[in-house]
């Protein structure tokens, strides 16, 4: 086979990749904007789009095995397949989680929140804008953007401080509050883990494209 079709091949794993990517940053939105609003409905449609992301998952980890098995791709081409397999795990992990999200708007129902969620969205708007600028630069091959994306998971992290200490004290001042307040620390920190899974795409990405490993944050 050409090397035109080869390339072919890998430029449409990459597009695939974004598509499944793209997928990943609305069920995010969704499920947040699912718990903020307590739109249940919402909430149940985000657990009913996980599985078409899940269905992806599998079609390109498929396309990237036939790639590597009825192919020789050079070690800078093996690069880029193996780091799409890491990447669409740590995509499909970022649903499970936005799914996780959406079950707490389940559970917690029309109940009125015990304080006003600020902190919450505003780790998600970082988490996909992560995801966003991380993506971009899988499909660009941008090292300085990688490691951009990945530096601001820093933010994520003085946010769910900030939702930890306030839930905490809300529940020790009021016990009453105290399941729905271990909810929304969940949620809290579901969406640091959806940052965690951006870093750690970051980190293939600066693999793929300079051959080096390197652990951030």
């Amino acid at each position: 086979m050409s090397r035109e079709y080869f390339t072919n091949q890998i430029l449409n794993v990459k597009k695939e990749v974004l598509r499944m990517g793209e997928m990943v940053e609305e069920i995010i939105d969704s499920a947040v904007v699912s718990l903020k609003t307590q739109d249940l409905d919402l909430a149940k449609k985000v657990i009913g789009d996980d599985k078409e992301i899940n269905q992806l998952e599998l079609e390109i980890e498929k396309e990237c095995m036939m790639i590597i098995t009825l192919q020789q791709p050079l070690a800078s081409d093996l690069r880029t397949i193996a780091s799409a397999l890491k990447i669409i795990t740590d995509l499909e992990r970022m649903a499970d989680n936005a799914v996780n999200i959406a079950n707490i708007t389940l559970d917690i129902g029309k109940e009125p929140f015990i304080k006003t969620l600020v902190d919450i969205p505003n780790m998600a708007k970082i988490a996909q804008e992560m995801l966003k600028l991380s993506l971009e630069a899988f499909v660009n091959e941008d090292l300085e953007l990688a490691e951009k994306a990945a530096m601001m998971d820093e933010k994520v992290d003085i946010l769910y401080d900030t939702v930890l200490n306030d839930v905490l004290d809300i529940i020790i001042e009021k016990k009453e509050f105290t399941k729905q307040g271990t909810k929304l620390l969940f949620a809290g920190r579901y969406l640091e883990r959806i940052a965690d899974h951006s870093t750690n795409i970051c980190e293939r990405i600066i693999y793929m494209i300079s051959g080096k490993l390197k652990h951030i944050n």
